[in-house]
């Protein structure tokens, strides 16, 4: 059976200090909780042979990665379609700006110079879609909470990405099958279709 374990990153800097963050090159890292977090989550998936770990682009889900594997020879592989939502403007803005607009707009609506919500889960959706095409039979992916979420509820058959589920732990692993990864593919497509 193939399996594919979905984790959000160790908590960040950023998190705690309460900053959106869309931007690779400004991601200052993880805190040393999130490193914690990280060593944790290796040893949940320690009695699993990973044949490969996927990461954003983002040095907190790169770092998370590299700690929750450290000691195995694990290839790596970098998906910049993992990457969190593109919120081009808001970049470095609070928490609060960033729900206030999200609030205020529909999924459909680009962020200021950046992605719509929609947009971004077509872009999840055909990333989780590529990791099925592949081959290893089991795949740890470390990426951001958006994506895992939106895997998470679409896999469960909810009518809305964002419910029943939303807040997604830092670090904790998310276990799907290739039947679960499919589903979850498919309805981030029907809800939200890009």
């Amino acid at each position: 059976m193939r399996i594919f374990i979905l984790a959000r990153h160790g908590e960040s800097r950023l998190n705690v200090a309460g900053i959106v963050n869309a931007d690779p090159a400004r991601d200052p890292g993880l805190t040393g909780r999130g490193e914690q977090q990280a060593r944790e989550l290796g040893r949940q998936v320690s009695g699993l042979e990973i044949d490969l770990v996927v990461t954003s682009r983002f040095p907190r889900a790169q770092e998370t990665a590299r700690l929750a594997v450290a000691g195995r020879n694990v290839p790596e592989l970098v998906d910049p379609e993992l990457d969190d939502v593109r919120l081009g403007e808001l970049e470095g803005q609070t928490i609060a700006a960033y729900r206030a607009w999200k609030h205020a707009h529909s999924r459909g609506d680009r962020f200021p110079g950046g992605e719509s919500l929609d947009a971004a889960a077509a872009r999840f959706a055909g990333a989780f879609d590529a990791l099925l095409e592949r081959t290893e039979q089991a795949v740890l992916v470390v990426c951001h909470e958006i994506p895992v979420r939106y895997a998470i509820n679409a896999a469960a058959g909810s009518e809305a990405l964002d419910a029943p589920l939303h807040d997604v732990q830092n670090a904790l692993p998310y276990v799907f099958d290739e039947v679960g990864l499919a589903a979850a593919v498919a309805g981030i497509k029907r809800l939200a279709p890009g």
